[in-house]
């Protein structure tokens, strides 16, 4: 497996852990729909929450926040709107953005919450 794909997933995994721990409960895990993957689907206070996780070894040329863009977050918001009237679900959908930087030995985790709005 590629280097950025093994950071990439160890980025998914930090994230399920640090939302787990933040008193999340996690729905879904790589949602495929058409051309779309949801990160992770969760839930918390019933509030849909759609995670787009971002993860890279520096910040060196950007925030990982920095690299979602606006095609992506069209194609998350049709794969969204796919698992929500698939499972029938009345809530409430935010979209946020978990950034993952590898600092050296540790990483840093920071948890963007309405991260960008669906239209």
């Amino acid at each position: 497996m590629a280097q950025h794909n093994q950071l990439g997933k160890k980025g998914e995994q930090l994230a399920v852990d640090f939302l787990i721990e933040n008193g999340y409960t996690i729905k879904e895990h790589n949602y495929r729909f058409g051309k779309a993957e949801v990160d992770i689907i969760a839930e918390k206070d019933n509030i849909l929450t759609i995670i787009e996780v971002k993860t890279r070894s520096s910040s060196d040329f950007g925030l990982p926040q920095d690299f979602v863009k606006p095609k992506q977050i069209q194609q998350l918001v049709k794969a969204v709107d796919n698992y929500v009237t698939k499972n029938d679900l009345d809530v409430e959908v935010r979209f946020d953005i978990i950034a993952i930087v590898n600092t050296g030995s540790n990483f840093t985790i920071e948890h963007l919450e309405n991260a960008f709005y669906h239209f």
